[in-house]
């Protein structure tokens, strides 16, 4: 059938590997230090990958190709979560954890409230269990580390996805959308810094929470570049 799939220059290609990691079908490979679209009915066609290619050897083309298999897709993203080891992104796993006891003067450190492996939003499976009946934090990369008490404030008793839009150079509405849609989520807290980057994380979580169809409750705190909240954003957080 003739159809749109994407191309790659192999002549421009750096072998960076973001377009691999852009592409949530597995259609793309590194093979010789070069990316290669290995399997033509995993490309869905929708580009995900082109906005991660920082040399523009990625372009799209109407040619001759098999139909994109949706199933073939699913059963090989759920392979892959199945793997016990390799890239962390495929170990998914639930941690239960205790309130936070520990204190300064104790001399112990805090135990961390992470409740999830992975974190990163271009990781993690869209159908994960731990999804289900959840709270959901989006927080920007930086957030953590810009605000001392990150998680006892924000990670705990929530699930955590962390990305930064000016770097990853990918829109994250359409993967935050699959995870709203196919999953019982309870709320939404977005966690940004002041930078104007951090609004590409805020306008994808919007975009995803109208594309869903769901209404779910949902809220941003911006933090400061020197790890404070935002006045206004911290009478939302109390109140």
């Amino acid at each position: 059938m003739i159809r749109t799939i994407i191309r790659i220059d192999e002549d421009k290609c750096s072998g960076c590997g973001a377009c691999a990691a852009a592409c949530h079908e597995g259609a793309i490979e590194m093979i010789d230090g070069k990316a290669k679209l290995t399997r033509e009915d995993y490309c869905d066609g929708l580009g995900d990958c082109l906005p991660a290619c920082p040399t523009g050897a990625i372009t799209f083309e109407r040619r001759e190709a098999p139909a994109y298999n949706q199933a073939a897709v699913a059963a090989a993203k759920a392979e892959k979560e199945k793997l016990p080891c390799g890239c962390p992104g495929t170990n998914v796993k639930a941690m239960e954890r205790k309130p936070a006891q520990a204190c300064a003067c104790s001399g112990e450190a805090p135990e961390s409230q992470l409740t999830q492996w992975p974190v990163q939003l271009k990781l993690v499976p869209v159908n994960a269990g731990f999804f289900d009946g959840c709270d959901l934090l989006v927080a920007a990369d930086c957030t953590a580390f810009a605000y001392g008490n990150f998680h006892n404030d924000f990670i705990r008793n929530r699930v955590t996805l962390i990305g930064c839009p000016k770097l990853d150079a990918v829109d994250y509405s359409r993967k935050l959308t699959e995870i709203l849609a196919n999953n019982d989520i309870h709320s939404v807290r977005v966690v940004r810094m002041e930078v104007p980057c951090c609004g590409g994380i805020v306008a994808a979580v919007k975009n995803a929470l109208q594309a869903s169809g769901k209404w779910i409750p949902w809220g941003v705190i911006t933090i400061t570049t020197d790890g404070r909240i935002l006045e206004a954003d911290l009478k939302k957080l109390l109140g």
